[in-house]
């Protein structure tokens, strides 16, 4: 007579518990800038791309950090595997279904690689005779060089950068 009594709040309990282990909390666009503002730093004195555009493409790409390729792979930027790429990979349905990406051992490293990936690929080379803090400038480019496949895209970059006023780290 207990058990029976007893087994309905037992199972309640599991199920509480479980829930509340595998809810993970996601990360804000807010939270996200504070986390990488200053690797996207670091990467414009290195690199000299923007901070504003770095910070702008990793919470458009990664969905503030919470895209399972961010999360499962490191990779904040969407940056495909290709056929130079040696490293980690993680397979994501995207453009086509099961495509490579780059995957990385952590998100600091994924912001290297794409500072590298936009300097050492030609069709971005245009990008670097702009204004460092020409963030439009550096917004259209990208979308004018092939880095995403939505027309909008650039647009989208300029709208995140102004909202989060993200231009401020390009200072």
């Amino acid at each position: 007579m207990i058990m029976r009594a007893i087994l309905p709040l037992i199972t309640l309990l599991l199920l509480c518990s479980t829930n509340s282990f595998s809810q993970e909390k996601r990360m804000s666009t807010l939270e996200y800038i504070d986390s990488f503002k200053h690797s996207a730093m670091a990467e414009m004195k290195e690199s000299k791309v923007p901070a504003s555009i770095t910070l702008a493409q990793g919470i458009l790409e990664s969905s503030s950090g919470n895209s399972r390729l961010a999360k499962n792979g490191n990779n904040h930027f969407g940056i495909k595997c290709k056929k130079s790429w040696t490293g980690n990979i993680i397979y994501e349905d995207d453009d086509a279904l099961h495509e490579c990406f780059r995957a990385y051992n952590s998100a600091l490293e994924s912001y290297r690689d794409h500072s590298r990936f936009l300097r050492n690929n030609k069709r971005y080379a245009f990008l670097f005779q702009l204004d460092i803090y020409d963030y439009s400038g550096w917004a259209h480019g990208l979308r004018k060089a092939g880095y995403a496949t939505n027309k909008k895209y650039g647009y989208m970059l300029v709208a995140l950068i102004e909202k989060y006023e993200l231009n401020k780290f390009d200072q």
